[in-house]
């Protein structure tokens, strides 16, 4: 039986009245692209079923077309609350990859671009007494070089390193009533050493003259409240809290809040929401968590699913996938090349689970200055739908921008989205491209896929001399795509991907020489891992990966997410102090 994903979505900005649309729609594949000139949104019927919010691609959608698909359409008969007139309607889509066009009735209401980021509508003028047609459809060019598509393979077939695609749907679609004058997104500044937090509400325009509350409570127990009078779009307040309860790794200690927009004693807008009390800096050696100097046991997470590709099968299939990594010794992941689902976040901060937000940027050729328009804007959008998940603590727009042409790009693009994030949050480190290539960052971070662990160990020996013999410089080709200043904390942020299949010489991708016996396999692990926890240069690592994807077999489990090995042996090589931690 297929979980059609009934939970609430947006776990950070909740209100009770809302009505899921996961489940059947009518849906229909459009390659000619002619659905707009036929008047697809006008059609009684399309000639297909699809299981939302599962993309076409995957198995769990009951289509499982792996063929490209440029447009798809989707179509949905709603019957709208009868205690909800008076409201204003929003319908809201967890993510659409990539271009999306929404009709309500027939009528043309809104579009949306940036298939990893929500696309919201408030679409109570189009509809109607009884039941309301609700059209969607979704054109999808990732060969283009102009729309972000991360993992998702280009080529016809999954290879190397490129997986099934993503077309249309893939996260949660509901609708929401909301009064006129509502809470929009909120911001959570964290002070810890004051034991206080500020909070940024963005407000609807019919809110002027109302009065923003917000309550903070622990385990139930009052914290703290503040209130402001609304007199324009944004309102700060700031909570001074009774207790210290810091969030911190594997100790998810989160603040419940209950925001209100009232008007003469009349709640408006009612929202639960929560955040984390805990403060995150780099300094030269590394990252401090809450005044602690912490090292990096990260892990590669590329979040796709054998039967969902890109959509988790179950709410618990999120939360597992972080289980799994603590029982590995890791103490936190790089979300690599996708915006994963807030659902996923929320099992973050529930568990004391630090990850790095990224942007999906593969697909995306940056070396066109115009690319910008497709990129910065939808990543903008993910940094403030994240901003204030407690185990967020850094962002990374970009990975490994490869030359164009056979020469590096200098167009300004990458330095722009740095700049941009760092002005969008200050709170959080932000490495403007994470692997072999920087032109303005927080961390100097390589790539090394090197097998030999003691030439491995060889390269990142004299680091604190300013010396770090990475692929930028052992490779003629790459020479000058980046030189360590000296000034930078240095993060492994890929290393190992070493190739394990349980059968000599079988098929699969991955990197080096692959191992033949599973004692040589743990042996290498061991050696690289112990080459960066023993450096006291280095702020941490990330391990490729945690489990295979596809044709990939680097990961420490299969793709069905079962271990390769006893998880002890690995937790038990992970959690070895770390030479700063000393």
């Amino acid at each position: 039986m297929v979980d059609l994903r009934k939970e609430y979505p947006r776990p950070q900005l909740v209100r009770e009245d809302w009505l899921c649309l996961n489940g059947q729609w009518e849906f229909e594949i459009d390659n000619s692209e002619s659905g707009e000139a036929r008047e697809f949104f006008k059609r009684e019927k399309l000639d297909g079923e699809i299981t939302v919010p599962y993309c076409p691609e995957s198995e769990l959608s009951g289509v499982g077309n792996k063929d490209y698909m440029n447009c798809v359409w989707y179509k949905k008969d709603v019957e709208i609350p009868a205690d909800w007139k008076g409201k204003r309607i929003m319908l809201h889509i967890g993510a659409i990859d990539y271009h999306a066009r929404l009709w309500v009735n027939g009528k043309y209401v809104a579009s949306h671009r940036g298939g990893y980021v929500p696309f919201d509508a408030d679409v109570t003028d189009a509809l109607e007494e009884g039941s309301n047609r609700i059209t969607v459809c979704a054109y999808d060019h990732l060969r283009e070089g102009l729309q972000p598509s991360g993992k998702q393979a280009h080529k016809f077939a999954s290879s190397g390193c490129h997986y099934t695609r993503t077309t249309g749907i893939w996260q949660s679609v509901w609708l929401e009533p909301v009064s006129p004058a509502h809470l929009i997104s909120f911001k959570a500044f964290p002070n810890i050493s004051s034991v206080s937090a500020a909070f940024e509400l963005e407000i609807s325009a019919p809110a002027l003259g109302c009065v923003a509350k917000i309550k903070a409570s622990y385990d139930g127990r009052p914290m703290g409240e503040a209130e402001s009078e609304i007199n324009c779009n944004s309102v700060s307040l700031n909570v001074k809290l009774n207790e210290k309860h810091l969030w911190d790794i594997k100790q998810g200690e989160l603040y419940d809040l209950d925001i209100t927009i009232e008007k003469n004693g009349e709640v408006l807008d009612s929202v639960r929401a929560y955040f984390g009390l805990r403060e995150v800096f780099l300094d030269k050696t590394g990252m401090v968590l809450n005044g602690r100097r912490v090292f990096g046991r990260w892990v590669l997470d590329q979040g796709f699913y054998p039967d969902g590709i890109y959509t988790a099968p179950s709410d618990e299939a999120l939360k597992k996938d972080i289980e799994y990594s603590f029982a590995l010794g890791f103490n936190g992941a790089r979300l690599h090349e996708k915006v994963f689902e807030p659902r996923f976040l929320y099992w973050a901060d529930k568990m004391g689970y630090p990850v790095w937000g990224e942007h999906a940027n593969w697909g995306l050729d940056h070396s066109r200055p115009e690319s910008i328009l497709s990129f910065l804007p939808e990543w903008l959008e993910a940094v403030k739908r994240d901003f204030s998940h407690p185990c967020v603590i850094g962002w990374c727009p970009f990975n490994e921008t490869w030359d164009v042409n056979g020469s590096r790009q200098y167009n300004g693009v990458i330095k722009t989205v740095y700049l941009a994030t760092k002005a969008a949050d200050g709170t959080r480190p932000v490495i403007d491209t994470s692997g072999n290539f920087h032109e303005l960052s927080d961390i100097f971070d390589v790539h090394d896929y090197e097998q030999d662990v003691e030439l491995f160990k060889s390269y990142y020996a004299d680091i604190a001399n300013g010396v770090i013999n990475d692929q930028c410089e052992r490779r003629k080709d790459w020479k000058g795509r980046q030189k360590y200043d000296g000034k930078t904390p240095v993060f492994v942020s890929e290393y190992g991907g070493i190739k394990w299949t349980g059968k000599e010489n079988a098929a699969g991708w991955g990197y080096g020489k692959s191992v033949t016996t599973e004692e040589e396999f743990i042996a290498r692990y061991k050696g690289l891992t112990d080459a960066l926890l023993d450096n006291p240069e280095i702020m941490g690592f990330c391990y490729t990966q945690l489990y295979d994807v596809e044709q990939e077999v680097n990961g420490l489990m299969t793709y069905d997410r079962q271990f390769k090995f006893d998880p002890q042996i690995f937790y038990e090589i992970n959690t070895k102090k770390a030479a700063i931690e000393q």
